[in-house]
């Protein structure tokens, strides 16, 4: 049933969908990545619209299960004592993280609007 709920799309027309990039990767230094929501068409990010937190997941080929690598959760959007988007802070949705791996596999990433719900997207590591 919670797969359900996660919807996917072409990131390049839905400004809801993690993007996950592989800025390097290198069986002894790691892999490092970043995962963002917005690239292609900017998430407003205010204090009624915006990116929740952002998960990332490695499934190594061959497990059943996949490691949870990191989690980040988004806390500024813009809200303060004086009402919504009074505060000069906003929390953008992009994460850089680096994880090390001897195996291929895939490399999923989930993303939580406030408004819009659960998105996901995944892309595979290759050697």
């Amino acid at each position: 049933m919670v797969k359900e709920l996660y919807q996917s799309a072409d990131w390049k027309k839905e400004k809801h969908v993690p993007v996950i990039e592989i800025i390097e990767k290198d069986k002894e230094k790691g892999v490092k990545i970043e995962v963002s929501v917005g690239k292609e068409i900017p998430h407003p990010n205010t204090t009624a619209h915006h990116i929740c937190w952002i998960e990332v997941y490695f499934l190594p080929e061959g497990n059943k299960f996949p490691y949870q690598i990191g989690r980040f959760d988004f806390l500024s959007h813009g809200a303060s004592v004086d009402g919504p988007d009074t505060s000069s802070v906003y929390s953008e949705p992009v994460v850089q993280l680096k994880f090390k791996t001897q195996k291929e596999g895939k490399i999923f990433a989930t993303s939580y609007c406030n408004i819009h719900g659960l998105w996901e997207s995944s892309i595979e590591l290759k050697f």
